[in-house]
């Protein structure tokens, strides 16, 4: 048993700090929101009423927050509050600029660290199934990876510092760019007369066939447990999707790469979340892209 405290108990961080009592760890948790902390109090998680509290005697440090100046503040605090050899893990999805300045904190508090974002959505997290991206030394990834087998399925060690969050928004460009293809295919599908379901039929065995396709599939019907059988709700909420393609363009730009699919990608989501769609999820942009075709949007 390990005394943990983790930083950031909402729809994601809850659930995961939930499965790290199940696992028969000690854990105390903080965050700004009194009824995120409540929610996790009633899984077993200590509630604490400042960071300071909730770090003491902490042997792990887990943060999982909105943004990387979110991490990169709370780390800063962190650097008068926990002693030397303190393993901390930042559980987020943020820049890997941000991630990497994290990191350097760490090495200023001689402690370990990790970046380690996470995929598999809120039922993911629940469920304890998530995919963990990790970047750090070979030590940190040995002292962590323990830990992260209390929330999740597979552990990926990806690289040193920033290397997890790199895997993370690169896979999610892939992600957004295969929902819009898909997306499209079914739009092209509807216009010819083909139904949903044979379109499923061919494409989830052929060379069409992606994760977009047959475990989400964004029309009601092949796939029962995708959210378009549930009125769109997520899942992975649409302006999820849009935070992540963002940050694949800001490090697209920063390293000179081209991703002219992903920076498109990025255009649709953010329309759609003009339009007031970003608590959809994210395979409800199929509804805009029909409207483009029939000149409705």
């Amino acid at each position: 048993m390990s005394k943990i405290a983790f930083v950031g108990l909402g729809n994601m961080g809850g659930p995961m700090a939930a499965n790290l009592v199940k696992a028969g760890h000690e854990v105390r948790g903080f965050d700004l929101s009194e009824t995120s902390v409540k929610a996790a109090a009633e899984t077993g998680v200590k509630a604490s009423g400042a960071l300071a509290e909730a770090v003491s005697d902490a042997e792990c440090v887990i943060t999982m927050l909105p943004k990387g100046q979110h991490v990169t503040a709370v780390w800063t605090d962190l650097t008068t509050l926990i002693p030397e050899g303190t393993l901390v893990i930042d559980c987020s999805t943020i820049d890997v600029e941000n991630a990497r300045k994290a990191h350097e904190l760490a090495d200023v508090m001689n402690c370990i660290s990790l970046d380690a974002p996470v995929s598999g959505g809120t039922g993911g997290a629940a469920a304890g199934t998530l995919t963990f991206m990790v970047g750090g030394s070979e030590k940190a990834f040995a002292l962590g990876k323990p830990i992260l087998e209390a929330m999740g399925k597979k552990i990926v060690h990806c690289g040193d510092a920033g290397a997890g969050q790199a895997a993370k928004i690169c896979n999610n460009m892939i992600l957004g760019i295969s929902m819009i293809g898909v997306c499209e295919a079914f739009g092209l599908a509807e216009k010819l007369g083909l139904s949903h379901q044979a379109l499923f039929d061919v494409a989830s065995t052929s060379s069409g066939q992606c994760w977009s396709l047959t475990t989400y599939c964004p029309v009601p019907g092949p796939v029962p447990t995708s959210p378009a059988n549930n009125d769109y709700k997520p899942g992975f909420a649409a302006a999820l999707m849009l935070k992540d393609l963002t940050l694949s363009q800001e490090a697209a730009k920063q390293s000179g790469a081209a991703t002219p699919l992903g920076a498109h990608a990025a255009e649709l989501y953010a329309e759609f979340e003009k339009t007031g769609h970003g608590a959809d999820d994210f395979s409800a942009i199929i509804q805009m892209l029909r409207g483009k075709a029939s000149g409705t949007s």
